[in-house]
């Protein structure tokens, strides 16, 4: 629209006109639709880091005796500034289960909507241990063993990609000066000795 307007004021009705409007549609069509997908894949990521953490604190929680309730809400208070997507999630599901939402819904909502396996399978025990009557205490102790365990192999996955990407650097920057300071003297001695002779 903006493009269109932009371009009939001051070309008139021409050829690039015309090319400024499809141009200026094509960008305001896909470009919130990218921008969009970017801040989600962004989010994901954060809830995915964050994750684990708040789970440390509810367990904590749950084992001195809180409910699951509780849990969550004193996990959303207490990890507000350090975690607010997870924070922010846990709030929403608190508030629903307070509104009288039964918990499954709830926390098959929240493993839906945040679009992360790793909630996703955190609401699937977390139901379950609800449905069955298990310790709640134990299912979540083990799922935040899972998720760290998962994210030390992703870091130790990306540190072994590194020495691959330190390859390029090595060869196009550090390789040429040891060439020049190990060669560089032998060289110099060769051709005075070509010069003398």
């Amino acid at each position: 629209m903006f493009g269109a307007v932009y371009g009939f004021a001051n070309m008139g009705v021409s050829e690039n006109s015309w090319m400024a409007f499809v141009i200026g549609g094509g960008i305001g069509f896909y470009l919130p639709a990218v921008v969009l997908t970017l801040m989600k894949m962004s989010r994901q990521q954060k809830i995915f880091l964050q994750l684990p953490d708040a789970l440390d604190l509810l367990v904590v929680c749950v084992e001195a005796g809180l409910g699951l309730d509780a849990g969550l809400r004193r996990v959303s208070d207490e990890l507000a500034s350090a975690a607010p997507e997870v924070c922010q999630e846990l709030a929403n599901a608190n508030m629903q289960l307070q509104m009288g939402r039964p918990r499954r819904e709830v926390l098959r909502d929240l493993g839906i909507r945040t679009g992360v396996d790793d909630m996703r399978a955190l609401a699937a025990i977390l139901i379950q241990a609800d449905r069955f009557g298990s310790s709640i205490a134990q299912a979540l102790r083990v799922q935040s063993v899972s998720m760290r365990t998962k994210r030390r192999q992703m870091a130790e996955e990306k540190a072994q990609g590194a020495a691959v990407k330190m390859i390029f650097p090595l060869v196009l920057f550090i390789f040429p000066g040891i060439f020049v300071i190990l060669v560089g003297p032998a060289g110099i001695q060769l051709m005075d000795n070509i010069v003398n002779k």
